[in-house]
């Protein structure tokens, strides 16, 4: 089905084509580049790309609405299900969120935290963008008392020295760049990006060794070989990225979740050109080279590869769920109970929020959560006790 776009602005068209001329001069130089090459300079290119440039991407006046926009009761929820594992390491233990969009997420936990007397002795939010960093820095000390503020720190890349605490990824691994991939007379091939002219093309190219294997390794799991001409989206680097970003966290729980499938769900034959998204003004298209930089490039997780990827970096697999079913054992409910909505507005508001993030034709099923931990007892009972991880 086509999808109308509204037309983006004089200045948006400008900083696209800045974007496009950025690429296209890559290209000329090295030749066609992978598409995972493509989609990590439209998102994160200096100051162009799209989560590094200035425009805004969260709320009504982005591109789309995370669970954190929407309101304080997803964060609130699982501030809860890990505030005992705070407390239990002491004083030293800390929160690491990857990609804090807009701070909201911050806020809302930290408040919860500190009502629950488990805030941690530091909150660090790992934003490679500087644009966003600025929006967070701006919004966590708007929101908050100076002294809980005080505890927010922003870095640019995973703790170098040994922490213990709580690591969250809320739609992260979704905008890793993807790899995508084709089988072409039984062998595997790699989508690249050319050029012919001024205009971004696809063409496919032999894959190299380390795509390849993580092709035939889904394969080999799925027992059956890609059809011909079957074509979706892998995240070879999956284990590496884990791997550095749980590397140092000796002691607490790592927790992500996004959008995706089970592998058996994620590879079925139906679903034969993957599941590549972009998202532009609230409005979802399929064609990525479409105004680079202006719209978000996400691509559904393989939640099997970020099992194996977390047990693979040694850590000890908790559970897997939807969304939904996990906020609803974490204590949904509870902080739904017990609010006092001051007017009609609100509470309709508060169920409006509630009902987007647990049905299931909403967040509640499209998102899933899965968690890791080492060191610690009882990580996330909540999640336990919803464990579906046979799905796996």
């Amino acid at each position: 089905m086509k999808v109308t776009l509204p037309e983006p602005d004089s200045a948006e068209r400008a900083h696209a084509e800045k974007l496009a001329v950025l690429i296209r001069n890559e290209i000329a130089a090295s030749g066609a580049i992978p598409f995972a090459r493509f989609m990590e300079l439209a998102l994160y290119a200096p100051a162009l790309g799209y989560y590094s440039a200035g425009r805004a991407k969260f709320g009504p006046a982005g591109d789309f609405v995370t669970a954190p926009e929407l309101g304080a009761l997803f964060a609130r929820t699982l501030a809860r299900a890990w505030a005992p594992t705070l407390r239990a390491l002491g004083a030293d233990a800390q929160v690491v969120e990857l990609g804090g969009g807009s701070g909201a997420f911050a806020v809302d936990c930290l408040r919860e935290l500190a009502a629950l007397d488990a805030l941690p002795r530091r909150y660090c939010m790992l934003e490679p963008s500087a644009d966003l960093r600025q929006r967070q820095q701006a919004h966590v000390h708007r929101q908050l008392p100076a002294d809980i503020a005080a505890r927010v720190q922003w870095i640019t890349c995973p703790p170098e020295q040994a922490w213990q605490g709580v690591l969250i990824a809320n739609e992260v691994v979704d905008a890793l760049p993807a790899t995508r991939f084709t089988l072409c007379d039984g062998e595997v091939f790699e989508e690249h990006i050319a050029l012919e002219g001024d205009r971004f093309v696809r063409v496919e190219r032999p894959a190299d060794a380390l795509v390849g294997a993580a092709v035939r390794h889904v394969e080999r799991a799925l027992d059956a070989p890609f059809a011909e001409g079957y074509r979706s989206e892998i995240l070879p680097q999956l284990p590496y990225w884990i791997q550095a970003v749980t590397a140092t966290l000796t002691a607490g729980i790592a927790l992500f979740v996004d959008y995706g499938y089970p592998r058996r769900e994620f590879y079925l034959p139906e679903r034969r050109d993957g599941t590549l998204v972009c998202h532009y003004r609230h409005r979802a298209h399929a064609d990525p080279l479409h105004w680079p930089g202006l719209a978000d490039i996400t691509a559904f997780v393989d939640f099997t590869a970020l099992a194996e990827a977390g047990v693979g970096a040694g850590m000890d697999f908790v559970g897997y769920a939807p969304q939904g079913q996990f906020l609803l054992a974490s204590g949904l409910p509870a902080l739904i109970e017990e609010a006092q909505p001051a007017s009609e507005t609100a509470r309709l508001r508060l169920a409006a929020e509630a009902k987007r993030l647990i049905l299931p034709g909403d967040m509640g099923e499209r998102f899933q959560a899965i968690a890791f931990a080492r060191g610690v007892d009882d990580p996330l009972p909540g999640l336990c006790a919803v464990d579906l991880s046979r799905r796996l």
